[in-house]
């Protein structure tokens, strides 16, 4: 229900860009994945590909929700519940298009309470997930054979990326379309330069021994996402020291700040970004459908 007198959330287009990019920069690392979106295709939903809905505040934006395949909210401090309770409700109405609500955690979580009832129960909810980030160099020796992906080893990177995507969410990216979509995702990153792995022979031909993919860009900061080791790999230091080589790409190639999110839980993740030398740069939070 629409609360009598409280801010509805509208449908943004082209002429709201500037606004929508002074929301997004008073925090690059936690905004990188909308403000990517919105540097490359601007805030026209039909160059989106997805609504971006927006809450009005006095004279500039208060908040802003992407609502494509992610539904990825974005608020002042200050307004996370009345945000919540617009994009709540537009939500409701259009239905649940979505795989993920994901985004900072004061964004999020009033949003997904809102929710829950109508969309709920999710397959999963992460709740506290650690943003980390670095501005410098890494603090331990990256690995030299952590390279951009070449088109002719996506045949190769394709079956570890599955893997860990499906150790990660929790349910195989291939249960959709076959996995098409999933293909022209990888594809794409490895296209635009964005997919680095350690590749070497193996007993049975080419094996991926690392991953990751810097999965958001903006101008100001990108994201890593889908770091992998190949289990018979694991325990020998390459996620910390492959990590540190996609550090370097990165800001060398990409963006000046590099960024991830970790789950809580994952005490051994945490303390080997630490040791690369990312540091607190915020929380995130998950629902899985």
């Amino acid at each position: 229900m629409t609360v009598l007198g409280a801010r509805a959330a509208r449908v943004l287009g082209a002429a709201d860009e500037r606004a929508v990019r002074q929301l997004l920069d008073t925090d690059p690392v936690a905004t990188c994945m909308l403000a990517g979106r919105v540097e490359t295709h601007g805030a026209d939903p039909a160059s989106l590909g997805a609504p971006l809905w927006g809450l009005d505040g006095d004279g500039r934006l208060d908040a802003v929700c992407l609502a494509g395949a992610n539904l990825i909210p974005f608020t002042r401090p200050g307004v996370e519940a009345e945000a919540a309770r617009a994009f709540a409700d537009r939500a409701r109405r259009a239905g649940r298009r979505c795989s993920t609500i994901v985004g900072p955690v004061g964004a999020v979580a009033p949003l997904w309470e809102r929710l829950e009832p109508h969309w709920g129960p999710a397959r999963d909810v992460r709740p506290r997930q650690p943003l980390l980030a670095i501005d410098g160099p890494p603090l331990v020796a990256a690995e030299p054979r952590v390279r951009p992906v070449r088109l002719g080893q996506l045949e190769t990177l394709l079956p570890a990326a599955v893997a860990m995507f499906t150790e990660e969410v929790g349910v195989s990216p291939l249960r959709v379309d076959g996995g098409a979509g999933y293909r022209a995702r990888v594809t794409e990153l490895v296209r635009s330069g964005q997919s680095l792995a350690w590749i070497q022979d193996g007993p049975g031909g080419p094996e991926v021994v690392f991953k990751a993919e810097v999965g958001a860009v903006s101008r100001a900061a990108c994201q890593v996402q889908g770091v992998w080791v190949a289990p018979a790999h694991r325990g020998r230091g390459i996620g910390q020291a492959g990590t540190a080589a996609v550090v370097e790409y990165a800001r060398r190639s990409i963006a000046p700040v590099v960024s991830l999110y970790v789950n809580d839980f994952n005490a051994p993740a945490r303390a080997a970004y630490q040791r690369v030398g990312f540091r607190d740069a915020g929380t995130y939070a998950s629902i899985l459908f």
